[in-house]
């Protein structure tokens, strides 16, 4: 999926950390030391801004335009920046056969991760692609025959 660019306001803090907000999701705000590690964790906000969206069914907003965003007086203002990340996939129903006594393994490991079975299921086969790449199958089951 595409990224997404929303503007940001990065700011100083007297601290002589730096701040970084986006008009549109009030609640991503970021914080570091220098203005590099600002922006890599305003990416991570933004992110999350955007499950969060996701979660909610909400549509991600339209970017505000940046001379319609209203600086606060008490903002020692530095710039504005272009912050992207790349919204979540949504989620597809899928059906699929297995054993019993699998699924019920599944639930309780779910139930023990406090997550649903989906999330799970989801959780083991994103970290097997993630080692083994898209030749996952080859490796992980044997060819037909094999035993």
């Amino acid at each position: 999926m595409k990224q997404r660019f929303y503007p940001a306001v990065l700011e100083r803090h007297a601290n002589g950390y730096f701040g970084l907000w986006f008009a549109d999701f009030p609640g991503a705000v970021a914080a570091g030391r220098t203005q590099e590690e600002v922006m890599a964790k305003g990416q991570d906000a933004l992110g999350a801004a955007f499950q969060e969206c996701a979660e909610r069914s909400v549509p991600l907003p339209t970017p505000t335009p940046v001379e319609a965003i209203e600086i606060p007086a008490d903002c020692d203002f530095v710039s504005y920046l272009a912050v992207g990340a790349t919204p979540p996939d949504p989620s597809e129903r899928v059906n699929v056969y297995l054993p019993k006594s699998l699924i019920e393994r599944v639930d309780r490991a779910a139930t023990a991760m406090g997550m649903t079975r989906s999330s799970l299921f989801g959780l083991a086969v994103t970290r097997l692609l993630n080692v083994y790449g898209e030749s996952a199958a080859t490796i992980v089951v044997p060819p037909k025959g094999h035993r």
